[in-house]
Order: C-alpha cells, then sequence, then structure tokens
C-alpha cells in the first residue's frame, strides 16, 4: 500500500471514511452518490488522493455535510515537506533576505 501523500491528504481521507461509516454508506454507494469513480474514492480515503475543491463538494453533498467539514483544522504544517508556503509578513522577510545577497 502507497504511503499518504500529506497529512492534510490523510486526514481527509479519514474524515470521509468516518463520515461514510456513521451514515453505514458502502464505499461503491459513496462513490455513485458523489458521482465519481470508485478508484478515485478509494484513493482520497486512503490518503493517496489530492481531492480537488469540485471532488469536496460533491463528497459533502453525497454525506450530507458542509465541504469545510474536510479541512477544517487543517494547517500548513500539515502541507507536504517541499511545499512551504508563506504568510504576508513571512513573504514580505524572504523578500528582504534575497534583496540583501
Amino acid at each position: 500500500m502507497r504511503a499518504a501523500r500529506s497529512q492534510a491528504s490523510e486526514k481527509v481521507g479519514m474524515r470521509v471514511r468516518e463520515l461514510r461509516a456513521k451514515h453505514t454508506i458502502s464505499r461503491a454507494k459513496l462513490a455513485e452518490r458523489a458521482d465519481m469513480d470508485v478508484s478515485h474514492r478509494a484513493r482520497i480515503e486512503s490518503g493517496i488522493g489530492n481531492p480537488t475543491l469540485f471532488v469536496l463538494i460533491q463528497l459533502a453533498t453525497a454525506l450530507e455535510v458542509e465541504p469545510a467539514t474536510f479541512v477544517d483544522g487543517l494547517t500548513a504544517a500539515d502541507l507536504p515537506e517541499n511545499v512551504k508556503p508563506y504568510s504576508e509578513s513571512d513573504f514580505r522577510r524572504e523578500l528582504r533576505r534575497r534583496d540583501e545577497r
């Protein structure tokens, strides 16, 4: 089994699994309700997939929750190691650092 893409993907997948179990919906039924391929849904639940906003809305609709349910509490620390977003102050600091070179 492949490793999760990131902690964020893993947490989103876990939330999808938990909600699916809570609603006692099979994997195939969720894919059908969300109008998506079963294998795509499986990649998301396993944390391997990286769902788009469109897919999160599809899943949220099928599970009768708000799309925010899937990303609530996620931070930059949940992103892959090679992704380093900047806050506005961090960005300005980085620009100053580059100008000093």
